[in-house]
């Protein structure tokens, strides 16, 4: 029998959000709180630089050699949703590379409020945002607040400074988003931490047991790119998963 040479098939994790918002953080916190447990890899995408990798790297918060980066050389989201062919060859070799990994972090560069990855490249999808962009926008909607997996409303501790009410801000986004999870963070609140660790281990436990279904959170609303154009990413996207070990 010829021997199997197939990678294990980790849990692949899209994280997505506007500039600023903290995703990078985001992904080195939770590569932090969880190194040690489970055995982790991230994926960056920027337009032309590898800024974000080089940020992770320097963070210490993984062997630098699980830290690689893809540059999009378009929008943000073309490469996320549209054409996923480099974002998903990076994951596979990275699989393959560091067999087993259990969970593959895959950031989005910065892009708008309705930004969503195509299930074809990941199992779950977390949107961030962050206090200072205002206490509003979490009510705005649009796909990628409104249908991710989880919510993340960030940098709470800033809230006081910017005069935005966190409390009102979760209820407004648990409202837009019907009711899907919502967990306000603060890196430098370990109870918040916390929340994000079990949410990321409870998803992980639902993979490896074949439970999580990946769902589509819908194309991209429509936007103006630079050229004025209008662009609607309308593309149907019917990837059913069936995970099986």
């Amino acid at each position: 029998m010829p021997e199997n040479t197939t990678a294990h098939r980790s849990l692949r994790l899209g994280i997505a959000g506007p500039v600023g918002t903290g995703k990078s953080s985001l992904i080195a916190t939770i590569c932090r709180v969880l190194a040690e447990e489970i055995r982790l890899g991230v994926i960056t995408n920027d337009i032309y630089t590898d800024e974000d990798a080089r940020f992770l790297r320097s963070a210490g918060v993984l062997d630098a050699e699980r830290i690689r980066a893809v540059e999009t050389g378009a929008c943000p989201h073309t490469a996320i949703r549209d054409d996923v062919t480099a974002n998903l060859a990076a994951v596979e070799q990275l699989e393959a590379d560091f067999d087993p990994l259990d969970v593959v972090l895959v950031e989005s560069g910065g892009d708008n409020l309705t930004a969503t990855f195509s299930p074809a490249l990941v199992d779950a999808q977390v949107f961030v945002l962050d206090v200072a962009g205002g206490g509003d926008v979490a009510r705005k909607g649009g796909p990628g607040i409104g249908r991710a997996d989880l919510l993340v409303v960030n940098k709470i501790d800033l809230a006081p400074h910017v005069g935005v009410d966190v409390e009102q801000m979760v209820v407004d986004a648990t409202e837009a988003r019907e009711g899907r999870a919502v967990l306000a963070l603060s890196r430098h609140r370990e109870d918040t931490v916390a929340q994000l660790r079990t949410w990321v281990l409870e998803v992980l436990a639902a993979h490896t047991a074949g439970h999580h279904i990946p769902r589509d959170p819908g194309p991209m609303a429509p936007h103006f790119h630079a050229d004025g154009e209008e662009h609607t990413h309308d593309h149907a996207h019917e990837h059913p998963h069936a995970h099986t070990r």
